[in-house]
């Protein structure tokens, strides 16, 4: 760990000391001095800056801090409140409420026009709630302070939480629903944390496709109304300004908001259970496994919180931790490991040992862990061992306090949690008193291998050895995301001899009407580019977008956005994707969507009598009703008039959200190569306009190559 050490000493700069090399010998020749020979001074004290504090009239608490390097004022509002709060049936609740009370607007302006007002003058106002701590925050010019003031005093105070806004924080949860098992990293973190707080428990709640359908409008409002008012809100600002003139300007600006409401009640208390064992989501299409194991941390108020994040380093605290020592230098088993000694402001953090390995030495890995947490709890660690990891987390902690603003912020929320103004010195002292015997005595006090919780997410098939050899329990973890209740798509009918003749004539009407089999078969690629408007974007904003398709199942698609461009490829087994972001696999949840939607590519959609795949059959007079083997399928309504597709109705799996009811309408059919091709779609989702689709141009075997449109940006 001493080569992080150096660096983070080199980085704190006047906080640290500069390194003075002690080697006269090395000094003399000119040779660089060895690590071991670098010495740095005691680090200096954290030096807590004059912070003005007062309590307004209507019971709002000020911290007010000059800072005149920069231009810039800066300020951030702590609300008592959290997703801790949400009811059980409407998980979320608390999130949709942070995120529209800033994009829903104020009663004179709209969150767009708010955008464009704060992004002319390059200011920022921002707000949040997540699990303990609601906010609103603003930064600006020191010349734009009074307008910026104004615009936060009523995102704060009066929101107006427009429904459409309401709607776009819904869908953009859905769309984390939906990709929620789409990163094993992220799975393991999720499901060791829910299993250890316990599912039952707001801190082991999920949010799911039917609590947050749940969530209207009049519940985000009374969320606010309960939450948001003076007495539970800490506003601290910092910048250039006279603390005087502010104080007075704040508040003269926030008398008007005098509403009142009872004290919030505490947050609940965390009551989890040891969960031990082993629980094991499974997950076939990757070649490692990660994995999670320890039990409840504790808080950083703790009288041994100070020796257990010592002994955590030592540990798996860095490259010259035990574990990374062993597991991953040594037996090569594992690509990384870490410990870490977790502690939250107000209830129990987690204790955790994660990384990833190979999944053949699964088992091996865990039995190393097990080894190395029994070692640390059984004999005291080496002085070297000790003063390293006590330098690497005093060098961390000053880390938090090398800005004013930074300092200023973990003054109010030491505040908010309720912590005495001189914790960071008892907390400092207490650092550097650990002693080796106190890291032996909490890691056998705090430490409990009997109550490990252990989850992994990997390929069971690939383990070396079994789970069961590990001799404790083993559970499987279902990542199945539930459905929403509700309306579901009518299922297809099933067919029989006399509904599949009728198919059978209705498909071959509909394909004469739109220019005849022979010509729909001799499409061999097309490209199609067309202009889109969705209900999911600002009025009057279009998505360039170009549909390029190779029989039988190579596509791409490019979408120009205001913001980027996306482009997506399938080969119809696999795909990548390129955002603004980078490139990364196609995930899962979008792989699907491909999938079904060259499912019904209307080229080959009208073509599925030549598919043996597929069953086509006729439920009633002028619908079609199409399905394949891998379960998809489509209802396509016929024009009784003209014999052309009038509209498809089916099921959408995502990545959007839940499964949704879709129905698209064809409109202006026009030439297509030989074929008619609807030149106007309008798509309806759930029973509501979704999107408009404006065809500009079919081009129909241009000669297009599986190789030109498999070609990454």
């Amino acid at each position: 760990m001493k080569n992080i050490v150096i660096i983070a000493g080199l980085l704190a700069g006047t906080l640290c000391g500069q390194p003075k090399a002690e080697s006269k010998a090395a000094s003399a020749s000119g040779a660089i001095p060895s690590y071991k020979e670098l010495k740095y001074p005691p680090l200096k004290a954290i030096k807590i800056p004059d912070v003005a504090t007062f309590t307004l009239p209507n019971g709002l608490k000020l911290y007010l801090l000059e800072n005149h390097e920069l231009p810039l004022v800066r300020g951030t509002a702590l609300v008592r409140t959290g997703n801790l709060f949400d009811p059980p049936d409407k998980v979320g609740l608390a999130t949709v409420t942070g995120m529209v009370m800033r994009t829903g607007g104020t009663k004179d302006k709209t969150g767009d026009e708010l955008d464009e007002q704060l992004e002319n003058i390059a200011a920022s106002v921002e707000t949040s709630i997540d699990e303990s701590i609601g906010s609103a925050s603003f930064s600006c010019l020191k010349e734009n302070t009074d307008e910026v003031l104004g615009v936060f005093h009523d995102v704060l105070t009066a929101p107006e939480f427009r429904e459409n806004k309401i709607d776009l924080a819904k869908t953009e949860l859905r769309s984390g629903i939906s990709r929620r098992n789409d990163e094993p990293h992220g799975i393991v973190e999720r499901e060791f944390a829910n299993t250890i707080y316990g599912r039952s428990t707001p801190y082991g709640w999920q949010l799911e496709y039917a609590t947050v359908d749940k969530i209207t409008r009049d519940d985000v409002v009374r969320f606010y109304r309960r939450y948001f008012f003076p007495q539970n809100v800490m506003l601290a600002l910092i910048g250039d300004f006279s603390a005087a003139d502010m104080k007075a300007k704040l508040e003269k600006l926030f008398a008007d908001w005098t509403v009142n409401q009872p004290p919030v009640p505490p947050f609940p208390p965390v009551d989890a259970k040891p969960a031990h064992g082993v629980f094991l989501a499974a997950k076939t299409d990757i070649d490692q496994t990660f994995f999670s194991l320890g039990h409840l941390g504790g808080e950083l108020r703790d009288k041994d919180f100070p020796a257990l994040e010592v002994m955590a380093d030592i540990l798996g605290g860095g490259f010259q931790s035990r574990l990374v020592q062993r597991v991953r230098t040594k037996l090569g088993y594992a690509y990384d490991v870490s410990a870490y000694w977790g502690a939250n402001y107000d209830h129990p953090g987690l204790f955790q040992i994660s990384g990833s390995t190979k999944s053949a030495s699964t088992v091996d890995t865990i039995k190393v862990i097990q080894e190395e947490v029994e070692k640390i709890r059984t004999r005291e660690v080496t002085e070297e061992e000790l003063n390293n990891a006590k330098d690497t987390v005093a060098n961390s902690f000053v880390f938090n306090f090398d800005t004013p603003e930074k300092t200023l912020n973990r003054i109010l929320r030491y505040d908010y949690f309720g912590y005495p103004r001189d914790f960071i010195d008892r907390y400092q002292r207490a650092i550097q008193a650990v002693t080796r015997a106190d890291v032996l005595r909490v890691a056998r006090e705090h430490i409990k291998p009997d109550d490990f919780t252990d989850v992994l997410v990997g390929n069971p098939q690939e383990f070396g050895t079994p789970l069961a050899t590990l001799g404790l329990p083993v559970a499987s973890i279902d990542l199945t995301i539930p459905e929403p209740a509700g309306k579901k798509t009518e299922a297809p009918a099933k067919a029989d001899a006399a509904s599949l003749e009728r198919g059978k004539r209705l498909l071959e009407h509909v394909q004469q009407a739109v220019g005849g089999a022979d010509k729909l078969a001799a499409v061999k690629d097309v490209s199609e580019t067309a202009e889109l408007s969705t209900t999911q974007m600002p009025p009057n904003v279009k998505i360039h977008r170009i549909d390029l398709w190779v029989a039988p199942d190579r596509f791409r698609q490019e979408s120009q956005l205001p913001f980027g461009k996306f482009v997506v490829y399938s080969d119809g087994r696999s795909g990548w994707m390129s955002t603004p972001q980078g490139q990364r696999p196609l995930p899962e949840a979008e792989l699907k969507q491909v999938r079904e939607e060259q499912f019904r590519n209307y080229f080959r959609l009208l073509l599925s009598d030549r598919d043996p795949s597929r069953t086509v059959s006729s439920p009633a007079d002028g619908i079609l009703e199409i399905s394949d083997a891998d379960g998809n399928s489509v209802r396509l309504i016929v024009d009784e008039k003209t014999g052309l597709p009038a509209k498809e109705v089916y099921r959408e799996a995502g990545p959007m959200g839940p499964p949704a009811d879709m129905e698209e309408t064809f409109e202006e059919f026009v030439e297509a190569g030989d074929v008619q091709a609807p030149k106007r779609v309008t798509v309806n989702r759930n029973g509501a306009k979704y999107a408009e689709i404006d065809i500009t141009e079919y081009k129909v075997n241009s000669g297009l190559r599986p190789d030109d449109i498999n070609k990454k940006p």
